[in-house]
C-alpha cells in the first residue's frame, strides 16, 4: 500500500483514541438513557402530557394477535422508504404448524416526484403499481382484503384510520400530513376505477414484523427496525393507554422512539458530528435519537469524524480528497464492509480508493477504529432503548422474571457484522430479570400486514370469497 504512514504510531494512536472515546458509552449513562426514555414513554401514554411528549406511544388499535386459523388470500402493501412493495399472501392450514403463509411479492421504486409533489400523485402512483401487480397475477376481478404497512408516524383512531403526523426518510408529498393515509389510498383506488380493493387495515411496519414473528414464536410481544430509522413497538397494558377507552387486555403501541431527544433529553450525549448530521438533515432538530443509530445517519457520522481526524493531521497526511469533503459519500454500507474486513486491510483499502484516497496500513487501521466506534454506540444506544421497553413490560406485569421474543427487520441489524451481538449484549445487561430471545423477520412488513388483515377479517367476521 502507498501513501503515508506505515505500522503503528503509538502518539498517533493515542491522539485518535482520545478523539473516539468520546463515542464511548458507560454502562450508567446507558441506564441514565433508559431512565428517560421510560419516562417519556410515560408521558407519551398519558392524557395531559401526551401533546408535550417527544415519544408519542401511539395506539395502533392492534389487541390480539394471530390464532393461525384465518386462512384465505390477503394483498399487502408496504411502504417505508424509497422502495414500495405489493405482496400477495396466502395463508393457508398446514397440519404440522397449523397454518403456512405464502408470499409473492413485486418491488416497485418511487420516483422522486411522487415522494415530494402532492399526495394525490404519490397514491395515484401507488394505485397504478397496486393495478399493475394484480395484471401480473391475473387476480383483478378479485376483491381482496387489503393491508397497508405504513412506515411514519400515525395518529390511529381505528385499525383502517390513521392520521399521518409528519413525513420522515426523505418524503415530502403535500396535502396529506393531518389527512387520513387509508382514505387517501381509496381515493386513488376509487380514481383508477380498474380494481376493487377492500382495505381492512393499517400498520406501522414494526407492528408488521412483530405479527410476522409471531407467527413463528408465540411469545414474540415487541417489534424492531433498525434501518433506515429506528422505531419499536410493543404489547401495552390497555389500563395504561389513555388515548383509548378500555381497561381489559393488552394493545400493540408504536412508540416512534426515534423522535425521542425532542425536549432535550439526549444533550449531554449529542457530539459535534451530530450536530452537523441533524443540521444539514431535512427535518433539523426532530428524530434525533434515530440519528445516532440509524442506516440513513451512519456513514455521514463516521465521514465527519475521518474529517475531523484529517483536521488535527492524524489521518491521510492531514490532506481529505474532494470526495470525502462532499455530504453523503461515505455511505452506511461501507461502515459494514469496513468492519467486516478479514484483518488483511484489503477492503478498506479499496473503499477509501474509491473516495479518492491513497491510505497506509495505518489510515486503514484508524478508518477501521473509527467505524466501530460509531457503529457500537449506535448499538449501545438503541438496546438502551429496548432495555427500557422490555423492563417496563416487567414491570407493568408486575412479574419477577420476564421470558420475551423480540421480532426485528431492518438493514443495520441484518446486515452489519458485528451489530447484533453488541446489541444483544447491551440488552441483556440492563435487563437482568428477563429472558429475551432475538428473531429475525423475514418478510417481516408484508407478511405481517397481511396478517394483521387477516386477524381484522375474523374480528369482522369478514368472509372471504373466493
Amino acid at each position: 500500500m502507498t501513501g503515508g504512514r506505515c505500522g503503528m504510531d503509538p502518539h498517533t494512536m493515542e491522539k485518535v483514541d482520545q478523539i473516539l472515546s468520546e463515542f464511548l458509552l458507560k454502562k450508567e449513562e446507558l441506564r441514565e438513557v433508559m431512565g428517560r426514555m421510560q419516562q417519556e414513554m410515560e408521558r407519551g401514554l398519558r392524557l395531559e402530557t401526551h401533546n408535550e411528549a417527544s415519544i408519542k406511544m401511539l395506539p395502533t388499535y392492534v389487541r390480539s394477535t394471530p390464532e393461525g386459523s384465518e386462512v384465505g388470500d390477503f394483498l399487502a402493501l408496504d411502504l417505508g422508504g424509497t422502495n414500495f412493495r405489493v405482496m400477495l399472501v396466502k395463508v393457508g392450514e398446514d397440519e404440522e404448524k397449523g397454518w403456512k403463509v405464502e408470499t409473492k411479492y413485486y418491488m416497485y421504486s418511487i420516483p422522486e416526484d411522487a415522494m415530494t409533489g402532492t399526495a394525490e400523485m404519490l397514491f395515484d402512483y401507488i394505485a397504478e403499481c397496486i393495478s399493475d401487480f394484480l395484471d401480473k397475477h391475473q387476480i383483478k376481478h378479485k376483491k381482496l382484503p387489503l393491508g397497508f404497512t405504513f412506515s411514519f408516524p400515525v395518529r390511529h383512531e381505528d385499525l383502517d384510520k390513521g392520521i399521518l403526523l409528519n413525513w420522515t426518510k426523505g418524503f415530502k408529498a403535500s396535502g396529506a400530513e393531518g389527512n387520513n393515509v387509508v382514505g387517501l389510498l381509496r381515493d386513488a383506488i376509487k380514481r383508477r376505477g380498474d380494481f376493487e380493493m377492500d382495505v381492512v387495515a393499517m400498520v406501522n411496519d414494526t407492528v408488521a414484523t412483530m405479527i410476522s414473528c409471531y407467527y413463528e414464536d408465540r411469545s414474540c410481544e415487541v417489534g424492531m427496525i433498525v434501518g433506515t430509522g429506528c422505531n419499536a413497538c410493543y404489547m401495552e397494558e390497555m389500563r395504561t393507554v389513555e388515548l383509548v377507552e378500555g381497561e381489559e387486555g393488552r394493545m400493540c403501541v408504536n412508540t416512534e422512539w426515534g423522535a425521542f431527544g425532542a425536549n432535550g433529553e439526549l444533550e449531554e450525549f449529542r457530539l459535534e458530528y451530530d450536530r452537523v448530521v441533524d443540521e444539514t438533515s431535512l427535518y433539523p432538530g426532530q428524530q434525533l435519537y434515530e440519528k445516532l443509530i440509524s442506516g440513513k445517519y451512519m456513514g455521514e457520522l463516521v465521514r465527519l469524524v475521518l474529517l475531523k481526524l484529517v483536521n488535527e493531521d492524524l489521518l491521510f497526511n492531514g490532506e481529505a480528497s474532494d470526495l470525502l469533503k462532499t455530504r453523503g459519500s461515505f455511505e452506511t454500507r461501507f461502515v459494514s464492509q469496513i468492519e467486516s474486513d478479514l484483518g488483511d486491510r484489503k477492503q478498506i483499502f479499496n473503499i477509501l480508493s474509491t473516495l479518492g484516497v491513497l491510505p497506509s496500513e495505518l489510515d486503514c487501521d484508524i478508518v477501521r477504529l473509527a467505524c466501530e466506534r460509531v457503529s457500537t454506540r449506535a448499538a449501545h444506544m438503541c438496546g438502551a432503548g429496548l432495555a427500557g421497553v422490555i423492563n417496563r413490560m416487567r414491570e407493568r406485569r408486575s412479574q419477577e422474571a420476564l421470558k420475551i421474543t423480540v421480532g426485528v427487520d431492518g438493514s443495520v441489524y441484518k446486515l452489519h457484522p458485528r451489530f447484533q451481538e453488541r446489541f444483544h449484549k447491551i440488552v441483556r445487561e440492563l435487563t437482568p430479570n428477563c429472558d429475551i430471545t432475538f428473531i429475525q423477520s423475514e418478510e417481516g412488513s408484508g407478511r405481517g400486514a397481511a396478517l394483521i388483515s387477516a386477524v381484522a377479517c375474523k374480528m369482522a367476521a369478514c368472509i372471504l370469497t373466493h
